[in-house]
């Protein structure tokens, strides 16, 4: 049994009825698209078995791009739920076959609250698709099961339709990057766009000395910050920093003197940020442009405010 060509016969299957159903879509697409964007409440998606796991997904993809939106299960909203319904709400319904049972049962309490319904069926002659004030047909002329049987192409076409209304009414809202990471402040576009230097820098226990201070106290500050790095402070303002590579090259120079003071080894005016609003993105995009492990951050006047290591940017997901 080839089951590389039995994997490639389902694609292809699940493909070609994606293809042909693109080939039929009609303008009723638009009256949809209409009729959610226009409703002020929520946009609530039912459906049983597979259906309802297909809506579920179809839910989370609306609230996520702008769309208000949260899934029923009908048996549920038999059960008490009904009550989430409200006037100013719209309910998109799904069963392929148009018959199920605990969704025909919710239809007439639909109606009575005067709710929208828009109907996802495979057949347009069956209860769900007669009731429906607009229907999709997810009709499909054959399943990716042997069997045909199995719900495989038709819940594929139903989840690219719900994606299809998902990026029309993002594009009738005008849905922009920002838009969509305001919903992900937790993801990589949200991280990139939202999260500021100051939210993310180090400000306690900084290992900071002063400019008096021998390369041997330095030392034990810097090993005591675990940073590979030591800031040098005069009149409370910055004015060099010592590494360990500024340590590695002190360490080869025939003057050296463990007791001198750190500033006669210490790099001098260092690359620092003196805004802490700007994006962690962006700050981490000028540690890797000027090679850097660490930057300092410091107010207008140099006076420091924190520090920030690009193991820091990265363990967090900040990206460039």
């Amino acid at each position: 049994m080839d089951f590389k060509e039995i994997a490639k016969e389902v694609l292809k299957i699940e493909a070609d009825e994606l293809l042909q159903n693109a080939q039929n879509i009609d303008s009723k697409i638009a009256e949809i698209v209409e009729m959610i964007y226009k409703t002020k409440g929520k946009l609530i998606i039912t459906g049983v078995g597979k259906s309802g796991l297909v809506g579920s997904k179809m839910a989370a993809t609306f609230a996520s791009t702008g769309t208000s939106s949260f899934f029923l299960h009908p048996t549920e909203a038999m059960h008490g739920d009904l009550g989430m319904i409200g006037a100013d709400d719209t309910l998109l319904a799904i069963s392929y076959s148009g018959e199920s049972e605990e969704l025909i049962k919710m239809i007439p309490h639909i109606k009575r609250l005067g709710v929208p319904l828009i109907g996802m069926s495979g057949d347009e002659n069956s209860t769900l698709a007669k009731s429906s004030d607009l229907f999709l047909s997810i009709k499909v002329n054959k399943e990716a099961c042997p069997l045909n049987a199995a719900p495989t192409s038709s819940t594929t076409l139903t989840m690219a339709l719900g994606d299809a209304l998902a990026v029309c009414l993002m594009r009738r809202r005008e849905f922009k990057k920002e838009d969509f990471a305001s919903f992900h402040p937790g993801g990589t576009l949200g991280k990139k766009l939202f999260v500021k230097l100051k939210d993310v820098m180090r400000k306690n226990n900084l290992p900071k000395v002063s400019s008096n201070t021998s390369l041997k106290d330095a030392i034990i500050t810097m090993s005591e910050g675990r940073l590979g790095v030591v800031m040098i402070e005069d009149k409370n303002k910055l004015i060099g920093i010592l590494t360990d590579g500024d340590l590695r090259r002190a360490l080869m120079r025939e003057d050296f003197n463990i007791e001198h003071k750190v500033t006669l080894y210490a790099s001098l005016k260092p690359k620092t940020i003196n805004d802490s609003n700007i994006l962690a993105s962006d700050a981490l995009k000028i540690i890797e442009e000027q090679k850097l492990q660490h930057i300092i951050i410091t107010n207008k006047e140099n006076v420091i405010e924190g520090l920030i290591h690009i193991h820091d940017l990265v363990e967090m997901g900040i990206k460039s």
